[in-house]
């Protein structure tokens, strides 16, 4: 891994590696066409990508920890299909990711359908080794538990700031008699287990309801930032962008995003769908705002292809991916060159 490291930071491979990780282009294969991967990126196994890409999109198919509505395993094999419609540079930002970074598909962590913890443990290892191989992660579940173990790979070192947005708070407690291991508990395991800074964690679109208060009350007492649907409303999206950069700093931040927190007139094919989220543009607004932050990794989930078989939600999923995707590789690229633009509007 060491060779392939420095082979990494040789400026010639550097660029021959941009040239070879590329999109495979609408103007020669057209977009109908060819094997789907996300962003009809060349595929790599993951084993070959320390010190041959610098990010890696990761597919996370599993929703074993749904406790309503299933069909979120489903999700990342949609989503590659509906990203072939991404193109090369982002038109609101400029942004052109893969002039910025290598990026790659690799494929699909081999969870296990039918056990929860197994399958943390495997998404955990495969993120752990991708973020040690100096590779950044962007993961398409799959539902949000999937979180919690590429939390733990990436803030094993120092606690990260999180940016969630999402129309739930995640921070549960128990389901069902006792389990601690769902959809709805990601991030309080998350904190608990000390790879998560709650003083540096901002979650924004909050505005489902609640089996309890405790849910709410156990947030903010941890000093979690909660930016609901009401105070975004009331103050503007640039007034919650504001809010959130100011709660994570410079430190380094990861980036989770719930399909849910856009309303479901815009993207009905999720589990826990509420009334009165982002529009599919405020959510594009929304995430634009975070450039030149600390990123070290995302992940967009809970797209339920069975549950919107038109294929829109799936398409503002691959949507989102695509700026997410670009905030990663500013962030990587600014890094790399040492700019000091972090955390600049």
């Amino acid at each position: 891994m060491a060779q392939n490291l420095q082979k990494k930071t040789d400026p010639a491979a550097r660029e021959q590696r941009l040239d070879v990780y590329q999109p495979l282009s609408g103007m020669v294969v057209p977009r109908f066409a060819g094997i789907s991967t996300f962003m009809r990126l060349p595929y790599l196994a993951p084993t070959q990508a320390p010190g041959e890409i610098d990010i890696a999109l990761v597919g996370i198919p599993f929703d074993g920890a749904t406790t309503n509505r299933p069909g979120t395993r489903l999700g990342p094999r949609q989503v590659r299909e509906a990203s072939s419609l991404m193109r090369l540079v982002n038109y609101g930002t400029l942004v052109a990711p893969y002039d910025l970074c290598a990026c790659a598909d690799v494929g699909d962590v081999p969870v296990n359908p039918i056990d929860v913890q197994d399958t943390l443990r495997r998404i955990e290892a495969e993120i752990a080794y991708l973020h040690q191989g100096g590779v950044m992660p962007l993961s398409i579940g799959g539902d949000h538990i999937i979180s919690y173990p590429i939390l733990r790979a990436l803030g094993g070192e120092k606690p990260l700031g999180l940016i969630h947005v999402d129309a739930h708070s995640d921070t549960g407690d128990t389901y069902f008699g006792g389990q601690k291991l769902t959809h709805g508990t990601p991030f309080r395991r998350a904190i608990e287990d000390g790879v998560l800074d709650p003083k540096r964690m901002v979650q924004i679109g909050i505005r489902g309801t609640m089996y309890s208060a405790d849910e709410r009350e156990w947030a903010l007492s941890q000093g979690i930032r909660i930016i609901d649907m009401e105070e975004v409303v009331e103050k503007g999206i640039p007034y919650a962008i504001s809010e959130a950069r100011r709660v994570v700093g410079n430190g380094p931040t990861y980036f989770t995003f719930d399909i849910d927190s856009i309303d479901p007139a815009f993207a009905p094919g999720t589990g826990t769908p509420e009334i009165g989220g982002f529009t599919s543009r405020e959510a594009l607004q929304l995430v634009r705002g975070f450039r030149h932050l600390n990123l070290i990794g995302a992940d967009m989930v809970e797209v339920s292809p069975p549950l919107d078989q038109s294929g829109g939600t799936a398409l503002v999923g691959a949507s989102i991916a695509f700026e997410l995707l670009c905030l990663l590789a500013e962030a990587r690229a600014e890094r790399t060159s040492g700019e000091s633009r972090l955390n600049v509007v």
